[in-house]
């Protein structure tokens, strides 16, 4: 009878995990706001509704309840440019779900959002920069460097990367302008010292490897600002971006800070309250591509997963 009684108590208890678990796991990236992906340079939302540049994250997100919206805004344009389409954007988002969006940005998508927090405070009630150029790259340091300005060379480089601009929008159904050389400026460190001037909610502007506020007012707005960063830029043998991104990391080499995820460095990833930047994956693995390839040891998807589920447990 006791022996029954233990083995009916097992089974219930077994039940009971089984049947409450997808429930929990069900609203566990369930936020008060929508969620906004913002994406990088030479970015998109999709390509046909197909290919996404936050590759199954979006999903991943919706599948435990969360609203997303994946952001379209210039390709290749100055932070202000970009930032200044976005805060149009989010508007109707906000105003369809609790009056407010967490902006969720990869690489340029974090100053991009920074603008767009100045120009709709009221709009947005958290920050999260991943992998964000937030005081600069190296990597655009030296190709500002090596490209003379008002050069052949300039000009050329710039109608390459705005007929790519011009091709991402067909392909993804948009129309936003190009303006290759303005992108170029707004990642180098001068220009991103020169945005922060105006933008930089959550930069720590006197300090390099500094971490600024995790929480800024503006105009009244209470704002939750994150970041994590990866901190290698090779990863995987099978992605075909790992060499080209272990390449532009030797910009680092005998910088002050040579750690980097090859394009950024982490501290000038960092912003608000850091999360990481120990995490295994490149730029590009930040945002799962190339179509999930990437470290063994490091999961992209779940750290959005837990981003989400961290501002869900700060009512945002």
């Amino acid at each position: 009878m006791k022996h029954s009684l233990k083995k009916l108590v097992t089974a219930t208890a077994v039940a009971t995990a089984a049947l409450t678990a997808p429930i929990a796991q069900a609203g566990y990236t369930e936020t008060k706001y929508p969620i906004v992906l913002v994406h990088g340079v030479a970015g998109f939302d999709s390509v046909a509704g197909i290919v996404g540049y936050f590759h199954t994250i979006p999903y991943n997100l919706k599948r435990s309840g969360a609203t997303v919206h994946v952001a379209s805004v210039s390709a290749f344009a100055s932070s202000e440019t970009r930032g200044a389409q976005l805060a149009n954007q989010i508007v109707p988002w906000a105003n369809a779900q609790g009056g407010k969006v967490n902006l969720m940005g990869h690489s340029q998508g974090a100053p991009t959002s920074r603008v767009a927090l100045t120009l709709q405070p009221n709009k947005v009630a958290s920050i999260t920069s991943i992998d964000g150029v937030n005081k600069g790259s190296k990597v655009a340091d030296v190709i500002r460097g090596v490209i003379p300005a008002d050069s052949v060379i300039e000009g050329g480089a710039a109608a390459i990367a705005n007929a790519f601009g011009t091709i991402v929008n067909w392909l993804s159904g948009a129309n936003n302008q190009q303006q290759a050389i303005d992108a170029l400026w707004t990642l180098t460190t001068p220009g991103t010292n020169a945005l922060n001037q105006t933008h930089g909610w959550g930069v720590d502007t006197s300090n390099y490897c500094g971490t600024g506020p995790s929480s800024v007012n503006v105009n009244g707005n209470n704002v939750k600002l994150y970041s994590w960063t990866g901190n290698t830029s090779f990863t995987n043998v099978l992605d075909v971006l790992d060499p080209p991104q272990a390449l532009l990391g030797l910009a680092f080499v005998g910088q002050s800070v040579s750690t980097s995820d090859g394009l950024v460095d982490i501290c000038s990833a960092k912003m608000g309250q850091v999360i990481g930047t120990h995490y295994d994956m490149n730029h590009m693995d930040a945002v799962n591509h190339t179509l999930g390839i990437r470290s063994l040891w490091h999961n992209p998807v779940t750290q959005y997963r837990s981003q989400a589920n961290r501002l869900k447990n700060q009512g945002l």
